[in-house]
């Protein structure tokens, strides 16, 4: 029985060299492909794997894959395919095309986001640096107006995470789900359930922009350390019916959850949270207003907690207003003898 060198000699005397060189190119293809499927032991773990070219598969990451890495809540709770992958990147190589032909479809202040966003994946201290030397001019990119086209569109823009991700399909694993995050201390957490995100309406999970443009603010304007603010979004679903419509969305792709189911939820997480970071503080977050209120009456004599459509706002506006009356240089006293013009004014994206 011939032995495998004399085989390959008697191909070699054989074979044209041109059907040679495919062949042996099919089988060095055929190798590396299956060296390529074999188990990879990794020592990594959370956002460690997520900041990992190697590794990453973004939101193509199974359940199972999320709770073996330590990944559980720290991606949309949507687990898309690598197609719908490749679709969302396609779509924005697409429009980058558009733009090039027939001109900007971005906005330009939607444009600078994204400029923005990029460096703040690459480089966090020199993306605060830039912000807090030219607050003025970017607050209203990183926040309000152009948070709202950031939180419309955010399933697309999606490329690297940020925050947390707590879902409907997590009750019972919230309390070993905080401890994906790797800070040992969270000062403040800024966290929305996307059922009214400013003027806009329900977005569902896209409503995570707002909790990150918030404490981009806090971080730039009020000194807050920027590793020890958390982002959140409680995902129980959505009644925008585009949204339920589309495949790219990241959320979870069912009607919003109500009365007790919706409570049982939110019960979870505020003692998940308190229980891994005891002294933190929670903001809720453009809440729809039938949760704003009954959320705050149940959690402001337990927890460290405020509402700030409800208590921020209105801070603000008081403080404005003591404000105008020092600036005159008269007395508080006179406070209740001032004139007070309120102007409302639409939210242009």
């Amino acid at each position: 029985m011939a032995n495998a060198s004399s085989i390959s000699r008697s191909l070699r005397r054989s074979l044209a060299p041109d059907d040679l060189h495919r062949l042996l190119l099919q089988r060095s293809r055929a190798f590396v492909t299956a060296e390529c499927h074999r188990p990879v032991v990794l020592h990594k773990r959370g956002p460690d794997i997520l900041h990992d070219p190697w590794f990453n598969r973004g939101t193509a990451f199974s359940m199972t894959e999320r709770d073996r890495l330590g990944l559980r809540g720290l991606l949309p709770p949507s687990v898309v395919s690598s197609q719908q992958q490749i679709d969302r990147f396609m779509g924005d190589l697409k429009r980058l095309e558009q733009n090039a032909r027939d001109g900007p479809s971005d906005t330009y202040q939607l444009a600078k986001w994204r400029i923005l966003n990029r460096l703040h994946d690459r480089n966090e201290t020199m993306y605060y640096k830039v912000l807090i030397d030219n607050i003025e001019e970017y607050a209203p990119i990183v926040y309000t107006p152009t948070v709202g086209a950031v939180c419309q569109n955010y399933s697309g823009l999606f490329r690297r995470p940020r925050g947390m991700y707590f879902s409907a399909e997590d009750r019972g694993e919230m309390m070993s789900m905080v401890y994906n995050w790797p800070a040992d201390q969270v000062d403040m957490i800024v966290v929305t359930d996307g059922s009214r995100i400013l003027g806009l309406g329900d977005l569902g999970v896209q409503g995570i922009g707002i909790a990150i443009g918030k404490l981009d603010l806090y971080v730039a304007a009020a000194g807050i350390n920027p590793q020890r603010v958390l982002p959140v979004m409680i995902d129980v679903g959505t009644n925008n019916e585009k949204l339920l419509k589309d495949p790219l969305y990241l959320g979870l792709q069912e009607h919003r959850l109500e009365g007790e189911e919706y409570v049982e939820i939110i019960d979870e997480f505020m003692e998940a949270v308190f229980s891994r970071w005891p002294n933190v503080i929670v903001q809720f977050e453009d809440f729809q207003s039938k949760w704003a209120f009954r959320l705050l009456q149940r959690y402001r004599k337990t927890y460290r907690m405020f509402n700030d459509d409800v208590q921020g706002t209105a801070g603000v506006a008081i403080a404005g207003l003591l404000g105008a009356v020092r600036a005159q240089g008269r007395p508080m006293i006179d406070f209740p003898k001032q004139k007070i013009v309120v102007a409302v004014l639409g939210l242009v994206l």
